[in-house]
């Protein structure tokens, strides 16, 4: 069973969602929060496997919500997708480097929010390519972010690393580069180690600031 905390300031967003949860067999929604605090004391206490987190909420916002979270290393195993009516905005963006697992739209079909709760509960993240990669493209390159170090990467490390930031996944990434699936994993595994990043979202951030992408 995938446990599922909800954050939002607006009711009836918290209702749709928990309408749209309770219809799953596989999924339980364990606590709701209407503003960045209470959704850390929810976390701390219900420790869930996915968090549903607004960007904009009072008290304390969703970015510094995520970056509390995400600091605790007893909530290490939680995973964060960030939910925001906002299709280009640097928060988002700031929340992938900041460890978010990846994000969708408000106005995503359900389906569609589903399949991420169910993606990212099953340690993989969600890089929706019509939004992340706009996201991404739009902030990363930018003069004022450090490019990651990648002096410890092989070439076929860096190889990987640039495909993980197009979008690919590890079969696409095999095929792509003739080598079995477990290789592909293997290399994106050793990457993220290497250069600390806590998931592939924020791993393909890293890729366009350091121009692999």
């Amino acid at each position: 069973m995938i446990r599922v905390v909800i954050a939002d300031d607006q009711p009836l967003v918290r209702l749709g969602l928990r309408v749209l949860l309770e219809t799953e067999d596989d999924l339980t929604l364990v606590g709701e929060a209407e503003n960045g605090q209470a959704a850390v004391d929810m976390v701390r206490a219900t420790r869930p496997d996915v968090v549903l987190l607004d960007i904009r909420m009072p008290v304390l916002d969703g970015l510094a919500a995520l970056r509390a979270i995400v600091a605790e290393p007893a909530l290490a195993a939680t995973r964060v997708i960030i939910v925001t009516t906002f299709e280009v905005d640097e928060y988002v963006f700031e929340a992938l480097r900041s460890g978010a697992s990846g994000f969708l739209l408000k106005d995503a079909e359900p389906a569609d929010l589903l399949r991420a709760v169910r993606v990212v509960a099953a340690g993989e993240s969600l890089l929706s390519p019509s939004v992340t990669r706009l996201v991404i493209d739009t902030f990363a390159r930018r003069p004022t972010l450090d490019a990651p170090d990648l002096r410890s990467l092989t070439e076929r490390e860096r190889e990987v690393m640039g495909l993980v930031g197009r979008g690919l996944s590890n079969d696409e990434i095999a095929a792509r580069l003739v080598i079995s699936p477990a290789t592909a994993r293997t290399h994106v595994s050793r990457v993220m180690v290497k250069l600390a990043a806590r998931d592939r979202a924020q791993l393909a951030v890293l890729a366009h600031q350091s121009g692999l992408g």
